[in-house]
């Protein structure tokens, strides 16, 4: 069922005030049964495919969703109860899908600040509006992070080009200029390793940038941490990316480190999960350093697409878990079952993937977004490859022909500071 409205105005000043009986940012109160259980609704801001990927599992604990998002034909709405089509800021979109929701989550975070603190004013948003302000704006983030101890690269915020060519003297190159927000999958970002590298407009810089301290780290892990209302934590083992062209492309599962850098990247996410009044899931990005040391590089306040390797290697995989935080149901300790690389499928891979289908081994696990159209970087789905041994999932993998296969400097990040779990056996031929 999809209800259409396109009228905006202010939100805040439109929607109706109503008393909250639900505010976590304010109460340390444990509560004593779930905020709501199944057969009552959910409403998702956002109609992406971490909403439908967190719809699916919430629809087999017994939820129903209503998904407010402007696509027509949204991931999220296709396996919703219902879709509301409307902008963010429409009071009547957002008053309808109030009104049909007992607690409302967002699935991403490029949604106005203020949209979910009057949400959160009507309705139970677990989530909170606080995790959301950290990490949108990267400043707040940096922040926040060294407020909770927790080693960052260096940097500075500047609002002119003079303040950024000090701030980038200071620092030393190379450095990578970020936005202040707006920014994901490598977007509103610029390396510079010389002057002469393009730089951002000036309307960019005046708007904010932050200036950082180039890292140079050999490999890239993640942290996915879960925290549920009743204040409970659950960490999820390290995973390590590999990005191409700032886009996360492929993840393996367990990363292959050194067993004192996992307890240090777990231990960093119990540290924030402890510090930071929030309910749901946080993704932790790391840098790994080649003497060992784990620099944190940014915050998801939601589940993250190198957590999507949990859908089929854990008992618990990333969405139920989110759903179950939100809801106030126990979290559930994450065993893992199998080991597991997931690759992304980008538009520009649609054309191979159909055309081998059919040839992809038993183990690889298709997971599909249901977006109408291709382009190129947009994400249309991924690929769990599942298995006993990494070292054999990768040789598979780099054999398939719908993505280019490892470079020697991606081999190169996989071996680095590698435990036991991979071989340099066989992967340069």
């Amino acid at each position: 069922m999809r209800i259409q409205f396109t009228q905006s105005e202010s939100l805040l000043n439109s929607l109706p005030k109503k008393e909250s009986g639900f505010n976590l940012r304010q109460s340390n109160s444990i509560p004593s049964a779930p905020l709501v259980v199944p057969g009552q609704t959910i409403g998702v801001l956002g109609g992406g495919q971490l909403g439908r990927m967190i719809i699916l599992e919430g629809r087999r604990l017994g939820y129903r969703f209503v998904v407010l998002d402007p696509d027509i034909d949204s991931p999220a709405g296709q396996v919703a109860d219902e879709q509301i089509i409307g902008e963010y800021d429409s009071p009547m979109a957002m008053e309808r899908m109030i009104d049909k929701s007992d607690l409302v989550i967002y699935e991403f975070e490029n949604i106005d600040l203020d949209t979910v603190r009057m949400v959160e004013a009507i309705k139970p948003l677990p989530q909170g509006s606080n995790l959301l302000r950290w990490t949108k704006h990267r400043g707040e983030e940096r922040k926040v992070l060294q407020d909770a101890q927790i080693p960052i690269a260096p940097y500075q915020i500047v609002t002119s080009k003079a303040q950024m060519l000090e701030a980038i003297e200071e620092l030393q190159l190379p450095c990578v200029l970020k936005t202040l927000t707006g920014g994901y999958d490598g977007k509103g970002q610029w390396v510079v390793r010389a002057l002469e590298d393009p730089l951002p407009p000036l309307e960019v810089i005046e708007r904010g940038i932050l200036v950082e301290k180039f890292v140079p780290y050999v490999k890239e892990i993640s942290v996915i941490v879960a925290r549920g209302v009743s204040e409970e934590v659950e960490v999820y083992p390290p995973v390590m990316n590999i990005h191409r062209n700032q886009m996360l492309h492929m993840t393996i599962s367990p990363a292959p480190i050194k067993e004192g850098i996992r307890e240090r990247a777990e231990k960093i996410a119990y540290q924030l999960a402890s510090q930071l009044w929030f309910v749901g899931v946080l993704a932790i990005e790391m840098f790994v350093l080649a003497d060992g040391t784990i620099l944190v590089n940014e915050l998801a306040p939601r589940p993250h697409n190198s957590g999507h390797i949990t859908m089929d290697i854990t008992t618990t995989c990333q969405f139920e878990q989110f759903i179950r935080a939100v809801t106030g149901l126990p979290l559930s300790k994450p065993a893992r079952k199998n080991s597991g690389i997931m690759v992304n499928l980008l538009g520009e891979h649609q054309d191979a993937f159909f055309g081998e289908l059919t040839k992809l081994p038993p183990c690889a696990k298709i997971h599909w977004y249901g977006k109408s159209v291709a382009k190129e970087g947009r994400k249309m789905g991924h690929i769990n490859f599942v298995g006993d041994s990494l070292q054999d999932l990768l040789e598979l993998v780099n054999e398939i022909p719908i993505w280019n296969p490892l470079s020697g400097q991606e081999w190169g990040a996989i071996f680095s500071i590698a435990n036991h779990q991979i071989e340099s056996r066989r992967l340069y031929d």
